[in-house]
């Protein structure tokens, strides 16, 4: 799968330029690539033109243009793209109000490893969390965790012959299933696979 290298970057006076056009396009390539778990909880699928907008907005936020500072953004955002086995993630715990959103994150430890992509009539994948660092501890949760769902090569199969999707999470206190996914949605999940 194709990964981000400094040539795929725009300068900042180019991205200046293209920021409103590219952000457009980025809007509505998420429309294809986020699941909405009931009121509280969101997968937002990650691909090369996510990344790229997270790279390119990062270096524009941070007024970065030296190579070096540029290649470390690069190789921070690559490991979230997928590899043609895999979808890669960014689960988010979502409660507006403050004092609820604290009292959820004490209670859902863990929900990160509940949440799971179902093929077909294949059992259901549970992901990899957070492989760059920690994100709960013994007290809470974090609101954003880094998901990694690994496909088996019979899942790949089923899913470019047009097997169904179904996403959810078991956590006794954030249960929700959607089964199945959107065709759109199935259909960008499918491209990302090799």
């Amino acid at each position: 799968m194709q990964k981000l290298t400094r040539a795929a970057i725009w300068s900042l006076e180019d991205y200046a330029v293209r920021r409103a056009a590219f952000r457009a396009e980025v809007i509505e390539h998420k429309k294809v690539r986020r699941v909405v778990l009931g009121p509280h909880a969101t997968l937002m699928f990650e691909d090369f033109t996510t990344m790229k907008y997270q790279v390119q907005e990062m270096l524009r936020v941070e007024r970065i243009f030296e190579a070096a500072a540029i290649a470390e953004e690069i190789d921070a955002y690559n490991p979230l793209i997928p590899d043609g086995a895999n979808w890669k993630a960014t689960f988010m715990v979502e409660y507006d109000d403050v004092a609820e959103r604290r009292t959820a994150l004490a209670q859902l430890i863990g929900v990160e490893h509940r949440v799971w992509i179902r093929v077909g009539a294949h059992a259901p994948i549970h992901p990899i969390a957070n492989e760059d660092l920690p994100r709960s501890t013994d007290e809470k949760t974090a609101a954003v965790h880094f998901l990694r769902f690994e496909l088996s090569p019979d899942q790949i199969a089923a899913v470019k012959a047009g097997a169904k999707i179904a996403i959810g999470i078991d956590h006794p206190l954030l249960s929700y299933r959607l089964d199945p996914i959107p065709e759109p949605i199935r259909a960008s999940l499918a491209a990302d696979l090799a």
